[in-house]
């Protein structure tokens, strides 16, 4: 296994307007960790995502869904008493979407460290792990900390995407328990107002937040700079690679797309500069497209991105 990814997907239902006025609405399924599983698997990498799902059409939808990306589920589990989440998108401009979730004691909330431990016995090079999981509530957050802990003690990388959500938790419930997880990552993606939720009360700037957490441990400060690129922070330096020039349709999973990006540079041993170009260009496909992973990249397509405008491929 290159990767183990845990976490909640859900159904996303995409509305066209506001549901007040009675959009077309359309079905698909999404969650961070199942975006960043999906991208990988058409680099090509071996993946297996674990999580809950229920017994309903939701489930189904989303156990079909990774089925054909070739995403493994080997440790996934459906719960026969919850319900699968929701998140509903409703378009209010071209590129500004509001985002509503119905998860409340959904299946994936209820995911806990016992549902992990047979993922982890398969020995996965990287474990990826989001922030998004530890705000599930009490029993996700434990499992995260108790995965990035023995991922750590078996000798796996472990990344951590940030992905602070001011909807599932306050800033300062987030930095409790986020921080804690920090002396077992290796590789911390963020935005720059995320990092300092991984040391509370102290760093201000981005560069002083990944001093103050290499200290902790972490090998790699990798920072999500949106139209800006990314920099990665590394003991040995820093380094910088602008965007990839796109039409911007949809934001919605760039981040997601990047971070798969940069975990493939990890995984086939590209230098620092190579990874963050590698994770430009996943982020710039999220955004060239509608969706949170509909339009990814396999590995043969990763060079479309320097075909001319009006290019058609025949």
């Amino acid at each position: 296994m290159d990767v183990l990814t845990f976490g909640e997907t859900m159904i996303a239902l995409r509305a066209d307007r506001p549901l007040a006025l009675n959009p077309n609405i359309s079905a698909t399924v999404a969650g961070a960790e199942s975006n960043v599983a999906i991208a990988l698997a058409r680099l090509g990498h071996s993946v297996q995502w674990a999580g809950r799902v229920g017994d309903d059409a939701g489930g189904e939808l989303i156990r079909r869904t990774l089925r054909a990306e070739s995403v493994g589920q080997d440790h996934a589990t459906t719960d026969p008493r919850r319900q699968t989440g929701i998140l509903i998108f409703e378009q209010r401009l071209p590129d500004v979407a509001r985002v509503g979730y119905y998860r409340q004691n959904s299946a994936g909330s209820a995911l806990s460290s016992d549902d992990l431990a047979p993922a982890l016995a398969g020995n996965p090079h990287i474990v990826h792990i989001t922030g998004i999981t530890s705000a599930l509530g009490d029993s996700a957050a434990d499992a995260v900390l108790r995965a990035a802990s023995a991922a750590q003690e078996q000798g796996a990388t472990v990344t951590f995407d940030v992905n602070y959500r001011s909807k599932l938790w306050s800033r300062e419930e987030a930095s409790s328990t986020l921080s804690a997880l920090v002396p077992y990552v290796d590789v911390v993606i963020g935005s720059p107002d995320e990092l300092d939720l991984l040391i509370p009360g102290q760093p201000v700037t981005a560069a002083e937040s990944a001093s103050a957490v290499f200290s902790l441990g972490v090998r790699e400060v990798v920072l999500k700079l949106g139209a800006g690129g990314a920099t990665l922070h590394s003991r040995h330096g820093t380094t910088h690679s602008p965007a990839r020039p796109v039409t911007a349709v949809d934001s919605v999973g760039a981040g997601d797309a990047f971070t798969a990006g940069y975990i493939s540079g990890l995984l086939t041993g590209l230098p620092a500069e190579e990874r963050l170009y590698l994770a430009n260009t996943l982020g710039a496909f999220a955004v060239s497209s509608k969706g949170d992973w509909e339009g990814l990249p396999t590995q043969s397509e990763l060079s479309l991105l320097d075909a001319g405008n009006g290019t058609v491929l025949r």
